[in-house]
């Protein structure tokens, strides 16, 4: 017997009346006067340190709050790649508990995020390119991360797409890849930490635009907002490219620039990689989406901006990279654009940390590596915040390693172009 939900009538029923019947995911709640935490900033960041405030400490008086609409900053905007292929051992640890969460996460949320584990091929061109990637990988290893060192041979066989041909600019000598790095579904994310968190009794108030602090005695005791004034014991800042103009309001001066990063995908066509590929040499990164659109991306534009308008020549650059690399996109047309904001600490590793306003926390700085970190994030800014003290996973990244020198350079991840 077929079932009257999902009968031909009901669908066509459905496809008239449009989503008016559908339950809403969270509750559109009218700011209360107090909150034991506020968390400014309605991305993956800020929902998921809301998640698992409550989740995991019991803290369920919160507010997060968002000046525009869930997920419509940076978390609708990147190129949704997961993975914790990274040189240092803080960074290293940090994105592998994070990438362990991102393996659990649609089960954890009861909300299918699309994680889909197929990998993150780097390519080298020549020698020295594959001696300097061993090395990455080999250290990953050493700290029970996993990574493989390709042959030409296995990347041919594994992405066949690729310019394997005698006059290809950039010869392909081999690659090293993360078989269980990948990509997620970045709305996904989103909606699946707010309805979640909601579940837990979070409030979540969207079109609520923070417009300063109160600061009494060296500590915050409030926000003020577009909607009222709120007390709150702690605020918690997680504005992924704004991190420096919310933190002006407390007084705060952060090491920390804003860019523009840039996407783009072509017209869907039929599945031919199943892989992230990404070329240092020709600074670009190729993967294709569940919809059969070719997403490619690649380094930063060379000026500090808040837009989210990219320009014309980052757009030629990487889409004439991307075809360098893949020659059959040749024959694509492109069919959107969209620009990210950047925060690009001046070591390339982000800043999880107290800051000098007492119960005022700061998560920020992430450069490139903002959506692969957001369960990892979320998880021990939640923490920072409910302990007033760091994790083990983000002791390193605090504010005082400017002062002190102590910085976590990681190659090819600070504020300079690079290939991802």
């Amino acid at each position: 017997m077929v079932d009257a939900r999902y009968s031909i009538a009901a669908l066509v029923r459905g496809a008239i009346t449009g989503h008016r019947s559908w339950p809403e995911a969270w509750r559109k709640p009218a700011p209360k006067p107090r909150y034991d935490v506020v968390i400014i900033g309605g991305g993956g960041h800020g929902l998921a340190t809301a998640y698992y405030l409550a989740k995991l400490h019991g803290v369920t008086n919160v507010a997060v709050l968002e000046k525009g609409w869930i997920g419509g900053g940076n978390t609708g905007r990147n190129t949704t790649i997961v993975r914790s292929n990274y040189f240092l051992r803080d960074n290293a640890f940090f994105y592998e508990h994070a990438l362990k969460l991102w393996e659990g996460l649609s089960q954890d949320l009861n909300f299918n995020v699309m994680f889909s584990p197929r990998g993150n091929i780097i390519l080298a061109h020549d020698f020295g390119q594959a001696e300097g990637m061993t090395m990455r990988y080999n250290a990953l290893r050493l700290n029970g991360i996993d990574g493989v060192r390709l042959s030409r041979e296995e990347v041919q066989r594994r992405a066949p797409a690729l310019d394997f041909s005698p006059n290809a600019r950039f010869p392909i000598f081999g690659a090293v890849d993360q078989p269980r790095s990948g990509v997620a579904r970045h709305d996904a994310v989103a909606w699946g930490y707010a309805r979640a968190a909601d579940r837990l009794g979070v409030d979540i108030i969207e079109n609520c635009e923070v417009t300063g602090f109160d600061i009494k005695d060296g500590a915050v005791t409030g926000v003020q907002t577009s909607r009222g004034d709120i007390a709150t014991g702690k605020v918690g800042i997680a504005v992924a490219g704004h991190s420096s103009e919310v933190a002006r309001m407390a007084g705060l001066r952060l090491p920390i620039e804003t860019h523009l990063l840039q996407a783009m995908v072509s017209e869907p066509v039929k599945p031919f990689l199943d892989t992230v590929v990404i070329s240092p040499s020709l600074h670009v990164y190729v993967s294709q989406t569940d919809k059969g659109e070719v997403l490619m991306g690649g380094a930063l534009d060379g000026y500090n901006s808040y837009s989210q308008r990219g320009t014309w020549p980052t757009v030629e650059d990487v889409v004439s990279s991307a075809v360098g690399m893949i020659p059959r996109l040749k024959s694509l047309r492109l069919m959107r654009t969209w620009g990210g904001v950047m925060d690009m600490s001046m070591d390339g590793s982000p800043i999880i940390a107290k800051t000098p306003v007492e119960r005022l926390y700061l998560n920020g700085g992430w450069c490139y590596g903002g959506f692969k970190a957001t369960p990892g994030s979320g998880w021990v800014f939640a923490h920072t915040i409910a302990n007033d003290a760091p994790h083990s996973l983000n002791e390193a990244f605090s504010l005082e390693r400017f002062r002190s020198g102590r910085l976590l350079s990681e190659r090819g991840a600070g504020n300079y172009p690079h290939y991802h």
